[in-house]
């Protein structure tokens, strides 16, 4: 499954880092960070990365295959 995570601001590239799995873009104020998830657990890692890391999500979606 592929999907977009959407935080608040700008990215450094000490934080983009720590998401070695995602590519990540930025964008109106926003950093767009997407990529394939592997399952449910996975996910909710990348979640809890964000949160331990003090980022606001914005959105989450699943993308289209």
């Amino acid at each position: 499954m592929r999907y977009e995570i959407r935080v608040e601001g700008h990215l450094s590239e000490t934080l983009a880092n720590a998401f070695p799995e995602l590519e990540h873009v930025v964008m109106s104020g926003q950093t767009v960070l997407f990529g394939t998830v592997i399952d449910e657990a996975h996910l909710y890692g990348l979640l809890n990365r964000c949160q331990s890391l003090g980022l606001r999500v914005m959105e989450m979606r699943q993308l289209p295959e």
